[in-house]
């Protein structure tokens, strides 16, 4: 008799993510039934492996299990920004972070920010303007977008602002910054460890 479960992995970000995880629990038996951000349905056989199997595989490759409703609303908060900020283009600019978190998730948005600064450390605001200020390298380093572009596309009411709070969070200038030579964080570790901009490692 087959089982099914749903898992509730971190840093699913990515489609590449997607692709690993249904690798890995294809590899040991197990037929995914729904994949979506943060949650995976499975089926599986209870006499080969059982659900702690299966999530102690995924955690052994960096998808570490989540298992309170809170923590999985933290996560499910976090993978709304990154996709408003790095996937969903000029959305960003048309409509307001908030009311984006509040459709997405069902909650009202002082319960989202209180919940995700008791377990994130940091408000979800500095962590919004985090991802936005990434995305502004990813696409200076692209080239194809003028600085006033990339403010609307972002939603900044204007470049001095964007370029204000580049500096702020950085520590140097767009135009610095556009000299080249300095390195990226990776969209999954943009937290409270975030470090300003630094230069590439020869």
């Amino acid at each position: 008799m087959q089982k099914t479960t749903v898992l509730y992995p971190r840093n699913m970000i990515c489609s590449c993510c997607f692709v690993v995880i249904r690798q890995l629990l294809e590899k040991e038996g197990a037929t995914i039934l729904n994949i979506k951000p943060g949650e995976v349905e499975i089926m599986y056989d209870p006499l080969l492996h059982n659900k702690e199997f299966y999530s102690e595989l995924l955690a052994a490759h960096g998808f570490e299990p989540i298992f309170s409703r809170e923590h999985q609303i933290v996560e499910k908060i976090k993978l709304a920004v990154i996709e408003l900020v790095h996937k969903a283009g000029n959305v960003n600019s048309m409509i307001r972070n908030s009311d984006y978190l509040v459709e997405r998730l069902g909650l009202s948005y002082a319960y989202l920010t209180n919940l995700f600064s008791r377990y994130e450390h940091i408000t979800l605001e500095k962590f919004i303007i985090l991802h936005k200020i990434e995305k502004v390298k990813e696409l200076i380093e692209y080239d194809e977008y003028t600085l006033s572009e990339i403010a609307v596309q972002l939603g900044y009411s204007s470049v001095q602002y964007l370029s204000a709070q580049f500096r702020q969070v950085t520590g140097i200038s767009v135009t610095e910054y556009k000299k080249g030579g300095y390195s990226r964080t990776p969209v999954d570790l943009i937290g409270p460890q975030s470090v300003p901009a630094h230069p590439k490692k020869e």
